[in-house]
Protein backbone atom coordinates (compact mmCIF):
# COMPACT_ATOMS: atom_id res chain seq x y z
CA UNK A 1 0.00 0.00 0.00
CA UNK A 2 1.21 3.09 -0.34
CA UNK A 3 2.27 5.97 1.86
CA UNK A 4 2.77 10.09 1.43
CA UNK A 5 6.36 11.01 1.74
CA UNK A 6 8.19 13.54 1.83
CA UNK A 7 11.33 13.97 -0.25
CA UNK A 8 13.33 16.35 -1.38
CA UNK A 9 15.19 16.83 -4.62
CA UNK A 10 16.60 19.40 -6.43
CA UNK A 11 16.46 21.93 -3.57
CA UNK A 12 12.54 21.55 -3.88
CA UNK A 13 9.76 19.31 -1.58
CA UNK A 14 7.55 16.71 -3.17
CA UNK A 15 5.17 14.84 -1.36
CA UNK A 16 5.05 11.44 -3.42
CA UNK A 17 2.53 8.40 -2.55
CA UNK A 18 4.83 5.49 -2.78
CA UNK A 19 5.84 2.00 -0.82
CA UNK A 20 8.59 2.92 1.56
CA UNK A 21 10.71 -0.04 -0.51
CA UNK A 22 10.31 1.47 -3.97
CA UNK A 23 13.34 2.29 -5.81
CA UNK A 24 14.25 6.27 -5.50
CA UNK A 25 14.96 5.89 -9.36
CA UNK A 26 11.26 4.75 -9.68
CA UNK A 27 9.89 7.91 -7.97
CA UNK A 28 12.48 10.81 -9.77
CA UNK A 29 11.36 9.30 -12.96
CA UNK A 30 7.67 8.27 -12.78
CA UNK A 31 6.80 10.82 -10.27
CA UNK A 32 9.07 13.97 -10.46
CA UNK A 33 9.66 13.12 -14.61
CA UNK A 34 13.41 13.71 -14.30
CA UNK A 35 14.76 12.06 -16.84
CA UNK A 36 18.53 12.16 -16.15
CA UNK A 37 18.68 9.12 -14.38
CA UNK A 38 18.38 6.72 -16.13
CA UNK A 39 17.33 2.80 -15.47
CA UNK A 40 20.33 0.98 -16.79
CA UNK A 41 21.14 -2.66 -14.67
CA UNK A 42 18.94 -1.97 -11.64
CA UNK A 43 21.70 -4.03 -9.84
CA UNK A 44 23.71 -0.90 -8.87
CA UNK A 45 26.71 -1.94 -11.23
CA UNK A 46 26.38 0.48 -14.08
CA UNK A 47 26.01 3.81 -12.48
CA UNK A 48 23.06 5.52 -15.19
CA UNK A 49 20.98 5.56 -12.36
CA UNK A 50 23.44 7.87 -10.34
CA UNK A 51 22.21 10.97 -7.97
CA UNK A 52 23.98 12.75 -5.65
CA UNK A 53 22.23 12.24 -1.42
CA UNK A 54 23.67 15.67 -0.35
CA UNK A 55 27.06 15.11 -2.01
CA UNK A 56 27.66 11.46 -1.92
CA UNK A 57 27.05 9.99 -5.37
CA UNK A 58 24.39 6.83 -5.07
CA UNK A 59 22.76 4.60 -7.32
CA UNK A 60 19.11 4.93 -6.86
CA UNK A 61 17.82 2.06 -8.98
CA UNK A 62 18.00 0.33 -5.51
CA UNK A 63 17.92 2.70 -2.66
CA UNK A 64 14.61 2.29 -1.13
CA UNK A 65 12.30 5.77 -0.91
CA UNK A 66 11.92 4.93 2.70
CA UNK A 67 16.09 5.26 3.30
CA UNK A 68 16.19 8.79 1.85
CA UNK A 69 13.80 10.20 4.85
CA UNK A 70 15.77 14.16 5.26
CA UNK A 71 18.20 13.72 2.91
CA UNK A 72 18.85 15.99 -0.40
CA UNK A 73 18.71 14.69 -3.44
CA UNK A 74 20.06 16.00 -6.58
CA UNK A 75 20.04 14.54 -9.79
CA UNK A 76 21.37 15.77 -12.65
CA UNK A 77 18.58 18.67 -13.57
CA UNK A 78 19.90 19.78 -10.14
CA UNK A 79 23.18 20.71 -11.10
CA UNK A 80 22.66 23.21 -13.73
CA UNK A 81 19.73 24.37 -16.52
CA UNK A 82 20.53 24.62 -20.59
CA UNK A 83 20.78 28.20 -20.02
CA UNK A 84 23.39 28.09 -17.23
CA UNK A 85 24.88 24.60 -16.98
CA UNK A 86 27.00 23.39 -13.89
CA UNK A 87 30.91 23.81 -15.03
CA UNK A 88 31.01 19.99 -14.70
CA UNK A 89 27.99 19.56 -17.56
CA UNK A 90 29.61 22.71 -19.49
CA UNK A 91 33.06 20.86 -19.54
CA UNK A 92 31.19 16.86 -21.20
CA UNK A 93 29.42 19.61 -23.69
CA UNK A 94 32.31 21.20 -24.76
CA UNK A 95 34.48 17.83 -24.80
CA UNK A 96 31.90 16.11 -26.86
CA UNK A 97 32.08 13.22 -24.04
CA UNK A 98 29.15 11.44 -24.70
CA UNK A 99 28.10 9.17 -27.89
CA UNK A 100 25.05 7.21 -26.95
CA UNK A 101 24.14 9.06 -23.54
CA UNK A 102 23.93 5.71 -21.58
CA UNK A 103 26.64 6.71 -19.19
CA UNK A 104 26.47 10.39 -19.00
CA UNK A 105 24.51 10.94 -15.78
CA UNK A 106 26.30 8.81 -13.78
CA UNK A 107 29.85 10.25 -15.09
CA UNK A 108 28.76 14.06 -14.93
CA UNK A 109 27.08 13.42 -11.30
CA UNK A 110 30.32 11.24 -10.02
CA UNK A 111 32.63 14.01 -11.63
CA UNK A 112 30.78 16.78 -9.87
CA UNK A 113 30.92 14.60 -6.66
CA UNK A 114 34.60 14.00 -7.35
CA UNK A 115 35.56 17.75 -7.50
CA UNK A 116 33.91 19.12 -4.80
CA UNK A 117 35.54 16.20 -2.43
CA UNK A 118 38.76 16.93 -4.14
CA UNK A 119 39.17 19.81 -6.28
CA UNK A 120 42.11 18.95 -7.88
CA UNK A 121 42.28 15.00 -7.86
CA UNK A 122 45.18 12.95 -8.80
CA UNK A 123 44.53 10.65 -11.82
CA UNK A 124 43.78 7.47 -9.34
CA UNK A 125 41.35 9.52 -7.47
CA UNK A 126 39.63 10.45 -10.80
CA UNK A 127 40.02 6.52 -12.08
CA UNK A 128 38.35 5.74 -8.66
CA UNK A 129 35.60 8.19 -8.84
CA UNK A 130 34.52 6.96 -12.18
CA UNK A 131 34.90 3.40 -11.86
CA UNK A 132 31.79 1.78 -11.96
CA UNK A 133 30.12 3.80 -14.31
CA UNK A 134 30.10 1.76 -17.44
CA UNK A 135 30.54 3.61 -21.16
CA UNK A 136 29.26 1.29 -23.81
CA UNK A 137 30.34 3.94 -26.52
CA UNK A 138 34.20 4.02 -25.71
CA UNK A 139 34.42 7.23 -24.61
CA UNK A 140 36.67 7.12 -21.69
CA UNK A 141 39.34 9.86 -23.40
CA UNK A 142 36.60 11.93 -23.99
CA UNK A 143 35.47 11.82 -20.65
CA UNK A 144 38.93 12.11 -18.49
CA UNK A 145 39.93 15.18 -20.49
CA UNK A 146 35.64 16.76 -20.01
CA UNK A 147 36.97 15.99 -15.83
CA UNK A 148 40.36 18.05 -16.67
CA UNK A 149 38.17 20.56 -17.96
CA UNK A 150 35.12 20.68 -15.40
CA UNK A 151 38.49 21.26 -12.73
CA UNK A 152 39.50 24.04 -14.20
CA UNK A 153 36.34 25.60 -14.49
CA UNK A 154 34.96 25.20 -11.28
CA UNK A 155 38.00 26.19 -9.62
CA UNK A 156 39.97 28.76 -12.34
CA UNK A 157 42.15 31.37 -10.66
CA UNK A 158 42.20 28.79 -7.70
CA UNK A 159 46.10 29.16 -6.23
CA UNK A 160 47.62 25.30 -6.98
Amino acid sequence: MAHELIITVNGRQHHVQATPDTPLLYVLRNELELNGPRFGCGLEQCGACMVLRGTEPVRSCRLPIGEVGGSHITTLEGLGTAAEPHPVQQAFIEEQAAQCGYCSNGMVVATAALLWRHPHPTDVQLRLALDGNLCRCGSHARIIRAVRRAERLMWEGEAP
